[in-house]
């Protein structure tokens, strides 16, 4: 957590290695915190201690206080049929959000783009899971279908193997 980081070991290092976990660019920071980049550069070279307010809005955008979520990252046809936007286990409450893909292009950007908007995980295609297992640093979890999807499929093959 990064504002539990930043009294072990300052707030300058803190900020470095957290924008090094979320491959974020002091440019994006600056964007999102509205800070000008100039003061965020001053501030991670150590030529300037920031202010409170400075440090409560980039706490702000790198630990928002909204609900923890779990990005749910797979084909149109299957987040369509999901119909749980919200998880509750052991006491705590998920928000699902989902992440169309259709290529693994689109995987590897969702993923990332997960991690940056703060995903506590992610749940995505089993063929994809050992690639974004190495791109991510929050856990990851396959899509695994169940008898019911595969029966689906196998009659729907059969139903064009038929036809032709």
């Amino acid at each position: 957590m990064f504002s539990k980081r930043i009294f072990e070991v300052g707030f300058k290092k803190a900020l470095e290695e957290e924008l090094k976990r979320r491959k974020m660019s002091i440019r994006e920071l600056a964007e999102k915190t509205g800070l000008p980049l100039a003061t965020l550069y001053k501030i991670t070279s150590g030529e300037r201690d920031p202010r409170f307010s400075t440090v409560k809005r980039i706490v702000e955008v790198l630990e928002p206080s909204r609900k923890p979520f779990i990005a749910v990252i797979a084909a149109k046809f299957i987040l369509d049929q999901l119909r749980t936007r919200e998880i509750k286990v052991e006491g705590r409450r998920f928000e699902v959000r989902e992440y169309p893909a259709t290529s693994i292009e689109d995987c590897i950007v969702a993923a990332v783009k997960a991690e940056k908007e703060g995903a506590s995980g992610l749940i995505c295609a089993p063929v994809f899971a050992s690639i974004i297992e190495k791109l991510v640093d929050i856990p990851v979890v396959i899509l695994k279908p169940g008898e019911a999807v595969l029966k689906d499929a196998l009659k729907d093959l059969a139903g064009k193997l038929s036809r032709s």
